[in-house]
């Protein structure tokens, strides 16, 4: 009894395969010849999530008001922001949370050059595994291609933005009356590299949300190529 159920597992399991498999063998060549173009409706789904939800991010309060990507503050200044808080210096603290997120919306303007080269080098075996991958697949690809080129590009301007939101200026002032405080451990953190990382993540999970919105939603497939294309994840 217990081989019978043991191979009737294996057939079943070796079915599955072979269908996924199947579908991974229909789907179009790259000739140009088939009209399912799997490769540019994946440059289309990222170019609407790039368009749609990181421009988003660029604007003002586009950090600091979204709550998906709100940057909040790392674990060694949560101290500092509620001690300020509690010695009545809660303008301070909220300006110090306030011009993270800015310096953040001005390093995004720098992303969209950088994410269409990578839309550009999607090749026909990325879109398949990307078609037939999770929710988050083809945001998890653009992650990968950009992360590097990404940071490089944002510590720099966050830097700079930082001088130019004044976010030095009071972060300046925030660490010195923090470290005046009597018995305190006194703090000193690199913003510049918390910020750049934290911008990324923000980035990618808009771009995510928008990835879910059209592999769930027909009505968010708003070009004909992006509903012949998605039809065959449904």
């Amino acid at each position: 009894m217990i081989k019978k159920i043991i191979a009737l597992v294996l057939v079943f399991n070796l079915t599955a395969c072979a269908e996924l498999q199947q579908v991974v063998n229909n789907l179009p060549t790259e000739t140009g010849s088939n009209p399912l173009d799997i490769a540019g409706g994946l440059r289309q789904a990222l170019d609407l999530g790039i368009d749609k939800q990181v421009s988003k991010l660029t604007q003002r309060d586009g950090f600091y008001k979204n709550e998906l990507v709100k940057i909040l503050l790392p674990e060694e200044l949560q101290k500092v922001d509620k001690a300020l808080r509690n010695i009545g210096l809660s303008s301070l603290a909220d300006d110090g949370l306030r011009v993270i997120n800015r310096a953040a919306e001005d390093a995004v303007k720098e992303a969209t050059p950088i994410f269409i080269n990578a839309v550009k080098d999607i090749t026909f075996s990325d879109a398949k595994n990307i078609l037939l991958g999770n929710d988050k697949a083809a945001t998890n690809y653009l992650q990968n291609k950009t992360n590097t080129a990404l940071y490089n590009k944002f510590n720099p301007v966050i830097k700079n933005s930082f001088g130019k939101v004044g976010a030095d200026q009071i972060w300046t002032n925030i660490i010195n009356r923090y470290n005046s405080i009597p018995f305190v451990n006194q703090v000193n953190p690199d913003l510049t590299d918390y910020v750049t990382n934290q911008a990324l993540k923000g980035v990618y999970k808009m771009i995510a949300v928008e990835e879910k919105n059209i592999r769930d939603k027909v009505s968010s497939r708003t070009t004909a190529l992006l509903k012949q294309v998605f039809a065959m994840q449904d």
